[in-house]
């Protein structure tokens, strides 16, 4: 059900994004891939067996973000799935010795740079009478912890989004999906920790997390379901995790 769909990835660039990219190129889809990284959008690009279009913007520049969108060339511009991956974690400190700065990073990116993206691509979608989107949300969404508060509300955000979303597009043929991961190994922790390689390797430290491609099999599942079958949410956790700050660990 997937060959030749056009399928559009916010944070194409590394981990989830990424994996993604590669499970759908597997599947027969075409590619819109997205993210900051130019380069690494080119190189990835080059790797996959599919047709590729590649897109260099920050979802947080909306007048950037509709640009691209709505500059997309004819063959490309009837977008058949998004995934909305672009995210991140920024800081774990207590909310008042936080830095209002990774604040405006998460808001920006996790909220308003999937609204910046989901706007024009869902008008296409519902014009069409037709389309799917994907949101990548995650377990902090449905739990909150000390120190993510802020990371937490973002997430939770996300959650309200999609449900919004698909009431917003009953009956307009566009389904709307949201994957919650529990812990994922990818560049998530380094760049919560700020660069902190030594930090972000404590998260992981005696126990098996998900991959990313374990999220990107998940949500190529759900978009190749048949078109009256919506998968409202998953949530995926590695076996080791029972909650958002339960995890079992190798003594």
């Amino acid at each position: 059900m997937l060959v030749d769909k056009t399928v559009l990835i916010t944070g194409a660039s590394s981990g989830i994004g990424r994996s993604c990219a590669r499970a759908f190129a597997e599947a027969g889809a075409r590619l819109l891939l997205c993210a900051r990284r130019g380069q690494r959008l080119d190189a990835l690009a080059a790797e996959l067996q599919a047709e590729c279009h590649t897109l260099v913007f920050d979802v947080r520049d909306r007048s950037a973000t509709e640009a691209a969108i709505g500059g997309l060339p004819r063959e490309w511009a009837a977008i058949d799935v998004l995934v909305n991956n672009a995210g991140l974690a920024a800081g774990l400190e207590p909310l008042h010795e936080g830095d209002a700065d990774d604040w405006d990073r998460m808001l920006d990116t996790n909220v308003r740079g999937l609204l910046n993206v989901t706007r024009p691509v869902v008008r296409g979608m519902v014009g069409r009478g037709c389309g799917h989107v994907i949101n990548i949300g995650s377990i902090a969404g449905h739990e909150t912890y000390p120190g993510g508060a802020v990371y937490c509300a973002t997430k939770a955000a996300v959650s309200k989004i999609t449900e919004g979303l698909r009431m917003d597009v009953l009956g307009a043929g566009v389904r709307v999906s949201t994957v919650d991961p529990g812990m994922v190994e990818t560049e998530f922790s380094i760049i919560r920790f700020h660069g902190d390689h030594d930090r972000a390797a404590e998260v992981y430290d005696g126990t098996a997390p998900l991959t990313p491609d374990d999220v990107a099999e998940v949500v190529v599942w759900i978009a190749d379901r048949p078109a009256h079958v919506q998968i409202a949410e998953v949530i995926i956790l590695p076996t080791a995790q029972a909650s958002a700050t339960l995890v079992a660990r190798a003594r």
